[in-house]
């Protein structure tokens, strides 16, 4: 807390508030309703895959950054990069449209958008959160998720 802010710290300074707001947005329209209709639904996902890819290259940037520290493949580095926003594009439709089917697992993607953006808020302050309590948090949900989904095909309501 004593240490000035790097241009590190505030990049995810801003991306976790960024993705707070942009989760708490996207969980309040679910609860609350949209107000304009499908041309809102579809200017929103164009806009989300935008947001989307600019946010993987900016934190990608970081994390080549740090890999560069580690490695001299620099190369392979920006090519991870390249590969991860090309399968994000073309992932993206066939995942909204799971999510689509399925409320509950865009809820947890959001919630799960929170905890990120609440992790890079105390990582730009220099308070370290072990990466595997996280990754575990996640996992858990996802997999009690997957029994609910798997409950509610076989024995739909």
């Amino acid at each position: 807390f004593g240490a000035p802010m790097s241009a590190r710290d505030l990049i995810l300074l801003l991306g976790g508030l960024f993705l707070i707001w942009k989760a708490s947005k996207e969980i309040h329209e679910s609860i609350e309703g949209e107000e304009e209709g499908l041309k809102t639904r579809v200017s929103s996902f164009l806009g989300a895959i935008v947001q989307i890819m600019l946010l993987d290259i900016i934190f990608s940037l970081d994390s080549v950054i740090t890999a560069v520290g580690l490695s001299d493949h620099l190369f392979i580095m920006m090519a991870a990069v390249v590969i991860a926003v090309g399968v994000m594009m073309f992932a993206a439709r066939p995942i909204g449209e799971f999510v689509d089917r399925h409320p509950s697992v865009k809820m947890l993607a959001l919630s799960f958008l929170i905890l990120v953006g609440f992790t890079l808020i105390l990582e730009s302050f220099d308070v370290h959160v072990p990466k595997g309590y996280i990754y575990f948090a996640m996992f858990f949900s996802i997999a009690v998720e997957s029994l609910n989904l798997l409950r509610n095909k076989k024995n739909p309501l």
